[in-house]
C-alpha cells in the first residue's frame, strides 16, 4: 500500500478529461486512506481514485471546485458524514465495484443536495429489495442512478412506497446500516464484540476473508457478489467450495 502524500499527489498525472474537466489521476496506487488532498490547492474538478484500497469515503478538506469523485474498484464499506461541508459542489460519485452492503449505508448522502449522479453497481447494496426506489427516495435530487436516468414514474413509485406511517415503518425496517458507531459488532458465527481492548477472533480465518473480498471485487454479476457476501457474513466457506462455482478451493495469498 502507498500513503497518499503531498509528494505523490504532485507526481500524479493531471489532464483535461473528455468532458473538459480538470482531473487528477490517482488511480491504481493501492492507497488505503484519502488524506493530504488539500495539497491539490483546490485546482481540480475531478479526482480519479479508482483501483485503490480505500475503505471509507472521507478525509477531504474544503474543496469548492471538486464536483466528481471516481472511486470504483476500491474496498469502500462506509461513506463519511457531512461530505457537503467539504465538497459543497459534489455532483458525481462513482462507487462501482465496492463493498457497500446495506441500504442505510447511503443515508449520509442525503445531506449532499448537489449530488446528481451516483453508481453503486457491483456493490452488495444493489441486490437489496427496494434498492432503487430507496435510493431515489433518500436522494431526491439524483438524475442518474447506476447510469440509468431516473424516470418520473420511479419517483412517483418511491413517494407512494415510503409515504405515511406505513412508509416510514418500511424505511425503518429496511434502512439497516452495516456499521453503527458505538454499537456491538456482530462477528461471523453470531458472537458480539467484547469490550474495548479485547480482540475476539472471527470464525473465518483472515486469509479466507481476504480471499472472498478479492473474489467480490472480481465478481462479474450482482448474484455472484451477493452469494460471496453471504458466505463472508456467515463466517465459513461451505465445503471450501470454489468462489466461482467449480470444485477448486479458495485461492489464498
Amino acid at each position: 500500500m502507498v500513503k497518499l502524500t503531498p509528494e505523490l499527489i504532485e507526481q500524479c498525472a493531471q489532464y483535461t478529461n473528455p468532458v473538459r474537466a480538470r482531473e487528477l489521476d490517482m488511480r491504481g496506487y493501492k492507497i488505503p486512506v484519502i488524506e493530504n488532498v488539500g495539497a491539490t490547492l483546490d485546482q481540480f474538478d475531478s479526482f480519479d481514485l479508482s483501483d485503490n484500497d480505500i475503505r471509507k469515503v472521507d478525509g477531504f478538506p474544503l474543496l469548492k471546485r471538486l464536483h466528481t469523485l471516481l472511486l470504483n474498484n476500491n474496498r469502500i464499506t462506509r461513506i463519511g458524514d457531512h461530505l457537503e461541508a467539504s465538497l459543497p459542489n459534489l455532483e458525481t460519485l462513482i462507487l462501482t465495484n465496492n463493498n457497500i452492503s446495506e441500504l442505510g449505508d447511503i443515508d449520509t448522502l442525503a445531506s449532499v443536495k448537489t449530488l446528481q449522479y451516483i453508481s453503486l453497481l457491483r456493490n452488495p447494496i444493489a441486490t437489496k429489495k427496494h434498492y432503487r426506489l430507496y435510493v431515489i427516495h433518500k436522494l431526491p435530487n439524483l438524475r442518474l442512478l447506476d447510469f440509468q436516468k431516473i424516470k418520473k414514474k420511479e419517483r412517483d413509485a418511491a413517494n407512494v412506497m415510503f409515504k405515511g406511517k406505513k412508509g416510514q415503518k418500511l424505511v425503518k425496517d429496511i434502512s439497516k446500516k452495516s456499521f453503527v458507531p458505538g454499537a456491538p459488532v456482530n462477528l461471523p458465527g453470531g458472537s458480539k464484540s467484547a469490550s474495548a481492548g479485547d480482540a475476539p477472533k472471527p470464525t473465518m480465518p483472515r486469509q479466507d476473508i481476504d480471499a472472498i473480498k478479492r473474489a467480490i471485487a472480481n465478481a462479474t454479476t450482482l448474484e455472484e457478489v451477493e452469494r460471496l457476501n453471504q458466505i463472508l457474513q456467515s463466517g465459513h466457506i461451505p465445503g471450501q467450495e470454489s468462489l466461482n462455482g467449480n470444485q477448486q478451493e479458495v485461492e489464498m495469498e
